[in-house]
């Protein structure tokens, strides 16, 4: 557990908020008083959100940014000491997907998702431990996934890059002990949001119904909940907590499940790829004793 904080009054920053749960945490935790500075790279639709929030009474300055970009990272540290005089909370919500076989992807699609999720994340981390540092009950929120903490098939690199997270996270909240700096995670399960729409390339077999999660609000709820209490890792969804559950403690049934579910899907190129096999190990005719001699 880490210190409890009061959302109003807070200087937060929230990446990638432009759209679904980043979008939401900016309008609850202006709606609750915080002060917020949002960042995404659609200027457009962080111009929409302030519009709403200042209309509600809310306080929020925006940034367009790309959280990959040393120089615009820098500029959004002077945007916070030039608005709030420094910054309290950072939110790293900013993140991109794909789907498809490992296989089957490229070298780059892998390192845009490394670049943007892990990466960018921890860059932006780096560029505001200072201010941190000297804010009030200070917390670092890294929003991750429940892919994050069991990896799921056709979705590779984004396991990857947020385990990455949860690695980087788990580490980092030691480290920031000695500091009063808090490191909190939010998994996520399925949420009602534009981000399959917005993935890089979707070449999986079976999409997942995004809208058949938890709404981006609820989401935002439990996130802003988090930070209040001061937990260390929330993890979101029925669903999402079971297949924790079940990969921490019986992790075998968890394999099984899965490896299960991608034979079946498979079931064609594998009977054919059998049936390959099967022809070019046949059996050759037995040699008689003249043959064996010649």
């Amino acid at each position: 557990m880490g210190q409890r904080r009061s959302i109003s009054g807070s200087r937060i920053l929230i990446t990638g908020a432009s759209q679904g749960i980043g979008k939401a945490l900016a309008e609850a935790a202006a709606a609750r008083g915080a002060r917020v500075l949002v960042c995404a790279r659609k200027r457009e639709l962080l111009d929409e959100l302030a519009a709403v929030i200042r209309a509600s009474g809310g306080t929020i300055e925006v940034v367009q940014a790309d959280i990959t970009c040393p120089d615009d990272r820098r500029r959004l540290v002077e945007a916070a000491r030039a608005a709030f005089g420094g910054l309290d909370i950072l939110v790293n919500n900013a993140g991109i997907g794909a789907t498809g076989h490992f296989a089957d992807c490229s070298a780059d699609r892998l390192r845009q998702i490394m670049e943007v999720n892990f990466f960018g994340l921890t860059e932006t981390t780096r560029a505001f431990l200072p201010m941190l540092k000297e804010g009030t009950r200070p917390a670092i929120v890294n929003i991750s996934s429940i892919a994050g903490k069991r990896g799921i098939p056709a979705r590779s690199e984004y396991s990857a890059s947020k385990f990455a997270v949860q690695g980087f996270s788990e580490a980092l909240r030691a480290e920031l002990a000695k500091d009063g700096v808090d490191v909190l995670v939010v998994c996520p399960g399925l949420t009602q949001t534009n981000f399959s729409q917005n993935m890089i390339e979707q070449k999986a077999l079976v999409q997942m119904d995004h809208m058949r999660g938890m709404s981006a609000e609820d989401v935002a709820a439990h996130t802003l909940r988090a930070i209040e209490k001061g937990y260390n890792e929330t993890c979101l969804t029925l669903n999402g907590k079971l297949m924790v559950l079940v990969s921490r403690f019986f992790p075998w049934i968890a394999d099984i499940i899965v490896k299960r579910k991608v034979r079946g899907l498979f079931k064609e190129e594998i009977e054919a790829r059998r049936q390959g096999q099967g022809a070019e190990v046949a059996p050759r005719p037995m040699e008689t004793s003249h043959e064996r001699q010649a």
